[in-house]
Protein backbone atom coordinates (compact mmCIF):
# COMPACT_ATOMS: atom_id res chain seq x y z
CA UNK A 1 0.00 0.00 0.00
CA UNK A 2 1.16 3.23 -1.15
CA UNK A 3 0.88 6.14 1.53
CA UNK A 4 0.27 9.84 -0.56
CA UNK A 5 1.34 12.84 1.90
CA UNK A 6 -1.15 15.83 1.03
CA UNK A 7 0.75 19.00 1.81
CA UNK A 8 -1.85 20.42 3.76
CA UNK A 9 -1.93 17.56 6.03
CA UNK A 10 1.54 18.04 6.27
CA UNK A 11 1.43 21.77 7.03
CA UNK A 12 -0.92 20.99 9.52
CA UNK A 13 1.40 18.21 11.35
CA UNK A 14 4.37 21.04 11.49
CA UNK A 15 2.62 23.30 12.75
CA UNK A 16 1.14 21.11 15.52
CA UNK A 17 4.53 19.56 16.36
CA UNK A 18 6.03 23.54 16.47
CA UNK A 19 3.10 24.22 18.85
CA UNK A 20 3.65 21.36 21.01
CA UNK A 21 7.87 22.63 21.29
CA UNK A 22 7.06 26.52 21.44
CA UNK A 23 4.63 25.25 25.13
CA UNK A 24 7.38 22.86 26.13
CA UNK A 25 9.59 25.17 27.53
CA UNK A 26 9.48 27.19 30.72
CA UNK A 27 8.77 31.06 29.67
CA UNK A 28 11.86 32.75 29.51
CA UNK A 29 12.36 36.04 30.92
CA UNK A 30 10.96 38.62 28.88
CA UNK A 31 7.74 41.63 28.96
CA UNK A 32 4.58 40.78 28.34
CA UNK A 33 3.09 41.80 25.05
CA UNK A 34 -0.34 41.94 24.75
CA UNK A 35 0.14 43.16 20.84
CA UNK A 36 1.81 39.32 20.13
CA UNK A 37 -1.00 37.77 22.56
CA UNK A 38 1.97 36.79 24.50
CA UNK A 39 0.52 36.61 28.46
CA UNK A 40 3.39 34.95 29.71
CA UNK A 41 6.58 37.29 31.35
CA UNK A 42 6.85 40.48 33.36
CA UNK A 43 4.65 43.62 33.55
CA UNK A 44 5.34 46.45 35.56
CA UNK A 45 3.47 49.22 36.74
CA UNK A 46 4.66 53.10 38.42
CA UNK A 47 2.44 53.16 41.02
CA UNK A 48 4.39 56.59 42.08
CA UNK A 49 8.35 57.81 42.58
CA UNK A 50 10.42 55.09 43.61
CA UNK A 51 7.30 52.78 43.69
CA UNK A 52 6.06 50.26 41.25
CA UNK A 53 3.61 46.57 40.97
CA UNK A 54 4.98 44.10 39.55
CA UNK A 55 4.16 40.73 38.36
CA UNK A 56 5.99 37.53 36.69
CA UNK A 57 3.72 34.90 35.34
CA UNK A 58 5.29 31.76 34.11
CA UNK A 59 3.43 28.95 31.65
CA UNK A 60 2.87 25.33 32.98
CA UNK A 61 6.61 24.02 32.60
CA UNK A 62 7.85 27.22 34.49
CA UNK A 63 8.93 26.34 38.60
CA UNK A 64 7.57 28.20 41.33
CA UNK A 65 11.09 29.21 41.99
CA UNK A 66 11.96 30.68 38.15
CA UNK A 67 8.55 32.58 38.55
CA UNK A 68 9.91 34.12 41.59
CA UNK A 69 13.36 34.57 40.74
CA UNK A 70 11.99 36.41 37.77
CA UNK A 71 10.26 38.50 39.56
CA UNK A 72 13.24 39.42 42.00
CA UNK A 73 15.48 40.06 39.14
CA UNK A 74 13.02 42.55 37.27
CA UNK A 75 12.80 44.12 40.41
CA UNK A 76 16.53 44.83 40.81
CA UNK A 77 16.72 45.56 36.86
CA UNK A 78 14.03 48.13 37.51
CA UNK A 79 15.41 49.49 40.57
CA UNK A 80 18.73 50.19 38.70
CA UNK A 81 17.06 51.69 35.66
CA UNK A 82 15.74 53.99 37.78
CA UNK A 83 19.10 55.43 39.70
CA UNK A 84 18.23 53.41 43.22
CA UNK A 85 20.19 51.06 45.13
CA UNK A 86 18.22 48.88 47.13
CA UNK A 87 14.17 47.62 46.87
CA UNK A 88 11.94 46.37 49.28
CA UNK A 89 9.17 43.64 48.28
CA UNK A 90 5.56 44.93 49.42
CA UNK A 91 2.73 42.46 50.07
CA UNK A 92 4.66 39.64 47.94
CA UNK A 93 2.62 36.37 46.71
CA UNK A 94 2.69 33.81 44.33
CA UNK A 95 -0.58 32.77 43.32
CA UNK A 96 -0.51 29.06 42.02
CA UNK A 97 -3.44 28.10 39.23
CA UNK A 98 -3.94 24.55 38.82
CA UNK A 99 -5.80 22.74 36.13
CA UNK A 100 -6.64 18.85 34.87
CA UNK A 101 -6.69 17.61 31.86
CA UNK A 102 -8.43 14.28 31.45
CA UNK A 103 -7.70 11.81 28.45
CA UNK A 104 -10.20 9.12 27.22
CA UNK A 105 -10.72 6.18 25.36
CA UNK A 106 -13.04 3.76 23.92
CA UNK A 107 -13.63 0.97 26.17
CA UNK A 108 -14.24 -1.20 22.92
CA UNK A 109 -10.76 -0.50 21.57
CA UNK A 110 -9.98 -0.26 17.63
CA UNK A 111 -10.61 -4.42 17.43
CA UNK A 112 -13.79 -4.35 19.04
CA UNK A 113 -16.45 -3.52 15.93
CA UNK A 114 -14.00 -0.88 14.74
CA UNK A 115 -14.35 1.65 17.54
CA UNK A 116 -17.32 2.65 19.78
CA UNK A 117 -20.03 0.34 19.78
CA UNK A 118 -23.42 1.31 19.36
CA UNK A 119 -26.56 0.12 21.48
CA UNK A 120 -30.26 0.95 21.79
CA UNK A 121 -30.88 2.44 24.84
CA UNK A 122 -34.05 4.38 26.12
CA UNK A 123 -35.46 4.93 23.12
CA UNK A 124 -32.49 5.75 20.39
CA UNK A 125 -29.00 4.78 19.49
CA UNK A 126 -25.89 6.21 21.38
CA UNK A 127 -22.37 4.82 22.20
CA UNK A 128 -21.50 3.31 24.95
CA UNK A 129 -19.06 5.69 25.48
CA UNK A 130 -15.70 6.47 26.62
CA UNK A 131 -14.02 6.07 29.84
CA UNK A 132 -11.22 8.18 31.25
CA UNK A 133 -7.88 6.86 30.90
CA UNK A 134 -6.00 9.18 32.68
CA UNK A 135 -5.60 12.40 33.79
CA UNK A 136 -2.75 14.91 34.00
CA UNK A 137 -2.34 18.08 36.58
CA UNK A 138 -0.79 21.41 35.31
CA UNK A 139 0.52 23.93 37.97
CA UNK A 140 1.14 27.69 36.80
CA UNK A 141 2.43 30.16 39.00
CA UNK A 142 1.93 34.25 38.92
CA UNK A 143 4.16 36.13 41.53
CA UNK A 144 3.23 39.89 42.24
CA UNK A 145 4.86 42.40 44.53
CA UNK A 146 5.28 46.12 44.99
CA UNK A 147 8.69 47.36 44.87
CA UNK A 148 9.54 50.24 47.23
CA UNK A 149 13.04 51.70 45.76
CA UNK A 150 15.65 53.35 47.55
CA UNK A 151 19.13 54.81 48.09
CA UNK A 152 22.46 54.62 50.01
CA UNK A 153 22.54 50.66 52.20
CA UNK A 154 19.65 49.24 52.45
CA UNK A 155 17.64 49.05 55.68
CA UNK A 156 19.30 47.03 58.17
CA UNK A 157 17.62 44.15 59.53
CA UNK A 158 14.75 44.33 56.91
CA UNK A 159 14.13 40.75 55.18
CA UNK A 160 12.03 41.95 52.29
CA UNK A 161 14.59 44.75 51.35
CA UNK A 162 17.39 43.60 48.76
CA UNK A 163 20.51 45.16 47.59
CA UNK A 164 19.88 45.65 44.37
CA UNK A 165 23.19 45.23 42.37
CA UNK A 166 23.83 42.39 43.99
CA UNK A 167 20.40 40.35 43.17
CA UNK A 168 21.13 41.42 39.96
CA UNK A 169 24.43 39.60 40.08
CA UNK A 170 23.43 36.67 41.38
CA UNK A 171 20.64 35.70 39.43
CA UNK A 172 21.50 37.00 36.00
CA UNK A 173 23.43 33.03 35.28
CA UNK A 174 19.80 31.54 36.10
CA UNK A 175 17.77 34.34 33.64
CA UNK A 176 16.64 32.72 30.30
CA UNK A 177 15.77 35.42 27.86
CA UNK A 178 14.00 34.25 24.60
CA UNK A 179 15.74 32.69 21.48
CA UNK A 180 15.80 35.67 18.94
CA UNK A 181 13.32 34.90 15.91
Amino acid sequence: MQRIFKPAGMAAGVAALMLLSACATPTPYQPIDLTQNMVRGYSDSRIETGRYRLKFSGNTVTPRETVENYMLFRASELTLEQGYDWFTLVSPNTQETTTVSRSYRDPFGPSYFGGFYWRYYRGGWGGWGSYQENATTFHRYEATAEVVMGRGPKPAGDIYSYDAREVAQNLAPQIIRPQPR
